[in-house]
This record gives structure tokens, sequence and C-alpha cells, in this order.
């Protein structure tokens, strides 16, 4: 045999020299000859045939071998071949089959299903260099060290978190975990636990049973977890023996309502490679499972409609670990399919490592390591296909991608699918192939199921825990106290406690819906108060199981017990002695803080100022000298708090400030009455404490009860010594020490919780009282251990309590209705601050602003229309035209205040009278048309014109450089008829238009359209006229129809000019333009384009 190996070696390595070979990378074609394929390649196959997997496996396998050697396009002129070893459900077997099979020169071994030999032949393909596609899903078997071990079906740490998942998505705290106690249960069960421990929940029991277990041993092993209190199991065993565990569950009555049981992937794989049985089923109602999910595809169909008619066949149905089986023969195929392609060789070598001792019979040289098993291996790795199973690739720990799991519910004859779970969105009940599609989301919200059918054929959720019959009864720790027995004390009767906080347990616990057996154990020696802190400490040590009690809920506690709802408000505050105080001569400051007094003052002033402003230029009654205008202001200002104000307001803005003002006014008068009124007539009791504040910053001793958590809370969270700390044992010391004070050797102050304060004024009949605000905010609750279901079960008890009214009828019965005033009368405490009336203030304050706004605004303008002088005198030199054109723009400040001193009848008159005066100045020179060319060229003597409609023409001689020059002026006004007349030979045309009328400019295009009809030569001048009042227009509106005329004047390719008749502004400038341009004069024209001055633009 081995000289036929040595053979065939040897001639495939010859023809690896000779035949010619192309390997190109990437997406290009592969040549090879079939000469470099062996004609046969063998891998093995390692399970137990008779077996539940085994079952469906073999005959799958089988197929596929059958399959891949009738495709001629997978390993064409190779045939497959399959060397099966049954490992017959024995480790050591298992073993000694593994290494027969690698003696074989297998290329691949495919299983074990088992986790124990694979952990061992994982080993001996690591140093053969042979992969191992295993159906073992130990989640220990890691490839990180088992190089060549790749998992081909899910692993089970997947599965182990789908668990967590669901059994935190029904809200169950503990579970019992039920399993095989071999390397694939431990393994699997330790995942389980941290999984759980992630969802705040835990494996209470680790019920664990040896592969060989007897019946009488599963039974006894049943009969010790149900004596526990948790009622969700999770079994993890081997198919081949589960259902006998459940027949047992049966019997001991464990399949009933308020079980809930949880199978892993065993369970489905029994059920579906086997017949219904009406008794198996019966057996398994309301079990809840879980399936490797394999898509449906018509591949799958048609494997299954097969099934029947494969060889080795030894059931009518498979399970999902043939499918598995079915794909990983197809993977070996491919996989050296592409593995020839790309020049492998299948060639084997001796390992110098494995040598026979002497005498032995084991004959280890005969394992031969596969030169090329690395390259093989990558290939595997890289795979990438779709089979029955769905998408076949590998991660890179080397598990298949997309774990998911059919969550089922055995109903009926059959399995119910509730749901899914994949690690990609966790649960749900749409199918992973949906979900992969959109973005992932494990939200809680978005987890999602169909309702479970549970044991004793319920849809309502077991509550996952019982207390049993035969169980051991809680044990509650109970304060023993010495002071303030009203809460809990020492009782002579069966419970051996009563008081208040007992109460209120015993009657959360009667609101249950099951029976909680508990015994009360007192804490402490009876002789001081223990310390809550150490009681906490010890249920969270199991010493006991849970505390009742005035116990307070703080965030350290919190850290290692659970506690219920709060059943009674607490924090802490602070008691101290109190003295009554007389009424002082100046309490009538005292219903404002001072900022308060600041800011009203202010406005008081303010609003007088601002009402003077408005009213001063019409309202002779704000008016008169300096001296008397302020003393008005002042008058008017207070007087308003009284509305004793005696002056009227005639304006309207001054009257719509008052209004605001006055409601302001009325509010604070109010608050102020009712202020001072309780200052005044309330009793008031004082304390040289005021609040934890002042109690800390002062050196004196400070009181704590005995075993009280404020003690802890002074010194580590306000850092206040231990030194200054006086413990109070009793209620006697507690009025003792208060009485004392500091300087007799008591104490100023006690900080205590709020309950403790509330029952010990009352007892002492309201002599002291708190001082300052409630500094905490916490509550009483019993604590449990943590993760206690009790503690959610009790929470919703009380809140019942809370809201039927029994809470309160407790708290009357123990504890004393005769309340005292928690807070002392403090001055401060009644004090009217700015952060009451701030929007008072705004609203007055905008209506102050608005309407000085619109006054300043309406004097502006009145302003700009005001001319100080009663007579222009008028301008004809243009030097002194511009002088006064300035003189009209520059007002000094001094003629602004002047004229908002002045009344307001006297402007109005003023600017009347103006008005008047304008349109007679316009009346008097419209025979000289002021808009027209007679006012530019003005009357000589000597020199004659005509007029008809529409039609004016007079003529003009200027001397220039002792020439004279005579122009024919014409002048068109409105009748279009006459522009042939006045355009024909005409060598300029003047287009005018009124500067403070824009549809005068707007005219203009048309007029020039009409006129260059006619004339085509002449040049063109665009002249704006009354530039001293279009001065006066505001500056945007000048800025406006200057840029306009601008525009109009490039539009016409004219030059512009604005001018003034009246001051003589640049009218000499136009006809000098004009005849330098006619003559070809040189004369240089300066060019202005700022706003508010006569602009020249060319």
């Amino acid at each position: 045999m081995d000289a036929q190996v040595k053979t065939r070696v040897f001639l495939l390595l010859v023809s690896c020299i000779w035949v010619p070979m192309t390997v190109l990378g990437g997406t290009e074609n592969v040549t090879v000859s079939s000469l470099s394929r062996p004609k046969v390649v063998k891998f093995g196959a390692l399970f137990t045939v008779n077996s539940v997997i085994g079952s469906s496996v073999m005959p799958a396998i089988l197929a596929a071998v059958d399959d891949v050697n009738a495709d001629s396009t997978v390993l064409s002129g190779t045939k497959l071949d399959v060397i099966t070893q049954d490992t017959n459900c024995s480790g050591f077997i298992g073993t000694i089959d593994a290494l027969q099979l690698m003696e074989k020169e297998v290329v691949v071994a495919v299983g074990p299903q088992s986790s124990g030999i694979a952990h061992v032949i994982s080993h001996v393909v690591n140093e053969l260099r042979v992969p191992l596609l295993s159906f073992a899903t130990d989640p220990t078997l890691s490839s990180l060290q088992y190089q060549y071990f790749l998992r081909t079906v899910t692993n089970d740490y997947f599965q182990m978190y789908a668990i967590a998942d669901l059994v935190d998505y029904y809200g169950w705290k503990e579970v019992i975990a039920i399993f095989v106690d071999d390397d694939n249960g431990r393994n699997g069960i330790s995942v389980l636990g941290d999984a759980l421990a992630k969802k705040r929940a835990k494996i209470s029991y680790k019920a664990a049973f040896s592969p060989g277990a007897t019946m009488s041993d599963i039974d006894d092993l049943l009969v010790s977890v149900n004596l526990m209190e948790a009622r969700v199991y999770i079994v993890h065993v081997n198919p081949d023996t589960g259902l006998s565990f459940f027949s047992k569950a049966k019997k001991l009555g464990m399949m009933s309502s308020g079980y809930v049981w949880i199978a892993t992937d065993w369970l489905p794989s029994v059920l579906d490679s086997s017949d219904s049985n009406k008794d198996t089923m019966d057996v398994l109602q309301g079990v809840v499972a879980l399936r490797h999910h394999t898509p449906d595809s018509d591949k799958k169909k048609t494997f299954a409609s097969r099934w029947k008619n494969l060889k080795s066949t030894q059931t009518s149905r498979f399970n999902s670990y043939a499918l598995y089986a079915y794909d990983t023969v197809w993977l070996v195929a491919r996989a050296l399919d592409l593995f020839f392609k790309n020049g492998g060789n299948v060639t084997f070598s001796d390992d110098p490592s494995l040598r026979d001792t002497n005498g032995s019979a084991l004959k280890l040289s005969s394992l031969r390591v596969f030169d090329q098993g690395q390259k093989l291996l990558q290939i595997l790795v890289g795979m990438n296909f779709t089979g029955l199973t769905g998408q076949i690739q590998f991660d890179p720990q080397k598990d298949l991608i997309h774990p998911a799991y059919d969550v089922l519910n055995v109903v009926g004859t059959g399995l119910r699918t509730i749901g899914y779970w994949s690690n990609y969105s966790g649960l749900s009940v749409i199918t992973p192939e949906v979900l992969y599609t959109k973005p992932a989301n494990t939200s809680t919200s978005n987890q999602h199921l169909y309702n479970a059918i549970w044991p004793g054929e319920t849809i309502k959720r077991p509550r996952g825990w019982v207390f049993p019959n035969n169980g051991k009864p809680l044990r509650i720790a109970v304060p023993f106290r010495v002071t303030f027995e009203e809460f809990v004390k020492k009782d002579k009767g069966p419970a051996g406690v009563k008081g208040y906080c007992i109460d209120v347990f015993e009657a959360a616990i009667d609101l249950l819906a099951y029976p909680v057996p508990h015994v009360y154990i007192l804490y402490g020696d009876g002789k001081r108060n223990p310390s809550f802190n150490s009681i906490v400490n010890d249920v969270a040590q199991n010493k006991y199981d849970a505390a009742v009690g005035d116990i307070a809920i703080t965030t350290n506690r919190t850290r290692i017990v659970d506690f219920t709802q709060p059943y009674m408000e607490s924090g802490l505050v602070v008691v101290a002695p109190v003295k009554e105080t007389k009424s002082s001569p100046w309490a009538f400051f005292k219903p404002f803080t001072i900022q308060m007094w600041g800011v009203t003052g202010v406005f008081f002033l303010f609003v007088g100022s601002v009402v003077w402003i408005l009213e001063h230029r019409m309202n002779p009654e704000f008016r008169g000298t300096p001296r008397k205008q302020l003393i008005t202001v002042f008058w008017f200002s207070f007087s308003t708090m009284f509305f004793a104000h005696r002056e009227n307001t005639l304006s309207t803005l001054g009257r719509c400030v008052l209004i605001f003002w006055l409601f302001v006014v009325l509010i604070i008068n109010s608050s102020y009455t009712a202020s001072l009124t309780s200052i005044l007539t309330v009793q008031k009791l004082t304390s040289g404490i005021a609040g934890i504040d002042s109690l800390i910053s002062s050196p004196d001793p400070i009181g704590v009860q005995d075993g009280s958590f404020a003690y802890n809370y002074l010194i580590d969270e306000l850092h206040v010594p231990k030194s200054r700390l006086r413990i109070i044992k009793s209620e006697a010391e507690y009025v003792s020490a208060l009485q004392q004070g500091p300087k007799g050797g008591g104490v100023a102050a006690i900080v205590d919780e709020l309950p403790y304060v509330e029952l010990f004024l009352s007892n002492s009949k309201c002599i002291f009282r708190t001082v300052g605000q409630e500094f905490t905010k916490s509550g009483w609750g019993f604590a449990f251990q943590r993760d206690s279901p009790l503690a959610i079960d009790l929470s919703t008890a009380i809140l019942q309590l809370s809201e039927n009214g029994e809470l309160q009828r407790i708290h009357d019965k123990w504890l004393s209705n005769n309340e005292c005033s928690s807070q002392n009368n403090q001055v401060d405490d009644t004090r009217l601050s700015l952060s009451s009336f701030w929007g008072l203030y705004v609203i007055c304050g905008g209506a102050c602003a608005v309407a000085l706004v619109v006054f300043i605004c309406r004097v502006y303008c009145q302003f700009l229309r005001y001319d100080p002088e009663t007579e222009e005198p008028e301008i004809s030199e243009p030097e002194s035209a511009r002088s006064s054109r300035r003189s009209l723009r520059s007002r000094s400040f001094k003629d602004l205040m002047g004229f908002v001193d002045k009344r307001e009848a006297e402007i109005k008159d003023m600017l009347k009278r103006k008005n008047s005066d304008n349109k007679k100045q316009i009346s008097h020179s419209s025979d000289v048309q002021q808009n027209s060319p007679t006012k530019y060229v003005g009357k000589e003597k000597g020199e004659e014109g005509f007029s008809t409609t529409g039609l004016n023409h007079m003529d003009k001689t200027l001397c220039v450089s002792g020439a004279r020059i005579s122009y024919n002026i014409w002048e068109v006004e409105g009748d279009v008829s006459h522009i042939p007349v006045a355009c024909k030979d005409s060598v300029a045309m003047l287009f005018m238009f009124d500067l403070t009328s824009r549809c005068t400019l707007n005219s203009v295009i048309s007029w020039y359209q009409q006129a260059r009809k006619w004339n085509q030569t002449a040049i063109p001048v665009l002249i704006g006229t009354k530039f001293d009042d279009f001065a006066q227009l505001p500056l945007h509106v000048q800025w406006t129809i200057a840029l306009q005329a601008r525009a109009y004047a490039k539009a016409l390719n004219a030059t512009l000019f604005f001018s003034s008749s009246a001051y003589n502004i640049n009218v000499n400038k136009i006809f000098k333009f004009i005849t330098a341009k006619i003559f070809n004069l040189p004369w240089t024209l300066e060019r202005n384009l700022t706003i508010g001055e006569p602009i020249i633009d060319y």
C-alpha cells in the first residue's frame, strides 16, 4: 500500500511539471488540465450513526456526495468519496475512529457531533493540517485555539444568548439550568450565565446529571429542583435521552400551570426527525424550544421531497442537521474544485514528530501530514454560496454568519412558531431574511413574539417563581428600636413584633396572589438603636432574606440590595428651639427686598420722566422754569403710588404709558399690603439657626439620632467634623439637648429624618420647630436581596395600598394627627422679591420705550420741516447760494433742543404758515414757470421772444472770451405735436424733471424717444430741478431718486445735472457745458455723486 501511495504521489508531481497550467487572479478564467487532478479525492465523516443527529446527517451526506459526482460543473474529472466512521456515542471509540480516519489520508474531516471528541480530534487535525468541519456546538471550541477547526452549524454561544433574550423578554430574573455534565452541557450553561448576567438575571441553580444517569437519578434531580423558588427551567441535554426527562417531570406534576420549560435545539431535532406521537406531545405541552432557522426555498423543498428515497434513511423525516450536512459536503466540493483550479495538489508527507516507540502497536507513523492543508483551509474559510440552510459564509471566528433560531411552542400535536431570534435584531415576529435588509435594531421596544401557550394551557405569562409549600420561610430582619417605637417594636404576640412598618408589610403581603411564609427576627440588643447600614449589609450577604422597618432608601444601599416602592416619604430636616419675636418699628420696610425697593424707586422716576417728555410740549402743567419742572417730575412720579397725581395728561402716548404704570402700581400696592399684613399679624418664631447651611457654618454641636444614616451623611457629604456630632439615644435626650443649647452642654439643632421629627414635635407639644427646607429627598422601603422577585410584587402591592387608602389608615392608627407647623414663620419667607414682578416691569418699560421712540420720530420729522428763519433772502450768486444751502442742512444740537422745548401749538402754527408761504410763492412764480427754461435764461433787456399754447420761444446771448454767442431756446410743454418744430436743427436737448416728483422723471423716456425721431445729433442733457426742496427729503428717498435719475441718464447717454433756479445751483454750468460741447472748448466739469449735494454725472 505504501508503494502504491508513493507511486501515485510521484506521478501527480510529474504531471504538475509537464502539464501547461495558467492561473489568473480576480475574475479571469482559470485553465488547468484535468490530468493535474486526482481521479478520487477522499473526505471523512465522523458521526454516531444510530443517533437522532446521525440518522439525519448520514443520508444527507451520502446524497450530497452523489449529487456532487453527478454534477459535471464541480470537480470535473475527480470523484468525491466519503469514508464514514461510527463513533457509537463513545468518546473513547470516537477518538480511535478519528485516528483511523486520519490514517486513510482524507483531505477534510466532517464531524463529529460530540464536543468531547471534537476537542480531542481538533488537536490531531491541527498537527496533520486537515481541515475539520465540525457539528459540535460547544462554545469553547475556538478557531483561535484550533486553527483547522471550522463549525458548519450554529454555535451554541448564540443559542444561549437567544435564551437570555427570551428570559428578559418575559421579565424573569432567576432560572434553573438542567444539563448533561459533559463538555457541551457545562460550557453552554456557562455562556448562558454570562448572557443572563448582562440582562440582570441569573442562574439560581445548576442541576447537572451525568451522561449515563439512570431514571432514578433524573427523578431525584427533578424533585430537588421542584423544592426551589425558581420555576423557569432551561433544559440543555442530549437529544437521545431528553424525552425521558420530560416524562419524569410530567409524573411529578411539573408540567402544570406556573412552570416554564425552555429547551434548546435538541428537542426540535428529536420531534422533526420522528413521527408525531400523541403521548409524547401530551408530555411536552407548553414547552418553548429553539430550532436552527433555515429559510424556506425551492432547494429545501426539493430535498425534503427526496428524503424518503435517499440511501441509508432510518426515519421518514429529518431535522435541521441534515440540511447542514448536505451544505457541508457541497462546501467541501466547491472548495476542492477551487483548490485544484488554483494548482493545489493532494500530497501527504511524514510527520517527524510522530515516531513509533519500541514495541508500540499504535503505528503513529501511519498518520501523515496533508501538505497543502493550509491552502485548502484558506479556501474553505473564504467560500460564499447559498445552500439549503441559506448563505454559507464564515465570520472571522470561523463560525457561520447570520446565526438565527426559530422560537417554537409545543401546542396540540405539533410545533407552533411564535417568533424568531437573530443576533442582528433580537426577538421578532418577522423572519431574519427580511430584517437583514433593514437597519439593525435590538432595542427593548423592538422585541416582539406572538403569545405562547404555557403549561396548564394558559396564555398568561407565568410569574416564574413561587414559595414552595415545603420551602423555608423568609428570614426577615426587623430593627430592635429604642426610640420612636411607634414605627416598630418588640411584641409578645405570635409575630414577635408590631408597629406601623409591620402593619404596612403585612397588608402588602395579603395583597399578593400567593402565600409568603416568613418569620421576623429582631436585629439589635434593645439597648440602643441598631445600625441600619449593618442590617442592609447582612441582607446583601444572605444572612437574612429581607429587612422590614423604617429603613431609608439611600444611594449606597441600593447598590447592594433591592428596595420596594417607598411606603413613606422621608428626608433630612433640621429641628431647633425657637422663640417668639416682637414687631419692629421698621417692619414696613420688610415686605420688599432691597433689590425690589431699588428697582421700584427707579421705575417711579423713569416713568415720571417719560411722561414729562411726552407732555412737556403740549401740557402747560409740565412747563415752567427748570426748578418747577424738576419738582413736577418728582411729584408726579411718586403721587401715582396713591393715584393722587393732580396733573392731567393730554397726549395720547402719555396716557398709554400711564395706563401701564398704574396697573403695575396697583399690583405692587396690593402685594405690599398683603405681605405687610402677614408680617404684622402672624405669629413670628425665630431661631438662631436658619437652615442646614447656617447650621454647618456655625461651630455649635449637632444632634443625630442613634443608628440614623444622617450621621454618615453629615460627615461624608456635608463634611461636618465628627467632633461636632452628638449621638441622641432617646426622645428625652432630644428634649434636654435642645433645651440646654450649645452653651449648656446640649446641641444647637438636631438633624433627623422627617417622619421621626414629625412624631417628636407632636409628642413634645410643638415646643420645637423645623427650620429651613428639607435638604434631602428619600423614602422608607423594604429591603430584599438583589433581583428578588418579591421586591417587584410588593412594590405593586404598596401602590395598591396607597390608592385604596389603606396606607393612610395604617398611618392614622399608629402616628399622631397633631401636626406642628413644619416651618417657623421667618420674615424672609414672606418678603417679596424682584423675581415675582420682573414681568410687570418689563411690560411697563417696553411701553415707555415704544412711546419714546414714536415721540422722537415725530419730533424729528417736524424738525426737518422746521425753518428757524422767518424770511429767506433771495440769492443770485452761486457761492452765496451754496453757503445758504449748506446752512439749511447744518443745524446744531442746540437748535434741536430749542425746537423740542417749543410748544406743540407754536410748531404747528409755524409749519402751517410756512406751507401757506410756499403756496403763495408758487402762485407768484407761475408766470416765469420755475420748471421751464425761462427761469434759467432770464429776461434781459433787448431780448425778445414769443409764446403759443404748448410752445415757448426765447433768445439768450452769452459772452465767452469777448465773443457774443446767441441761443434760440424752444420750450415744449405737454403737447408732443410741437416736438418737430422745437427739435429741428437743435444742437442740444434739455430734458427737465422735478426732483420732488418721481412721475416727471418717469415721463422722460417717452419724451426722449419722440425727440430722437426728429433729431439724432443733438446733445442730450437731463436736468433735475427744485434741488432746494429735494434736499429736505429723507436721505433714503434722495438716494432712491438719485439712483433712478443716474440710470435714466446712462440709458439716454445724457449728462445729468441736479439744479435749482431759486438758488442758482448748477444753472450757469449747464450752459457752459453746452457751449463747450458745441465749440469743442477746453473746459473741465467736476463730477459729483454725493447724495445730499447737487449731482453732476456724465
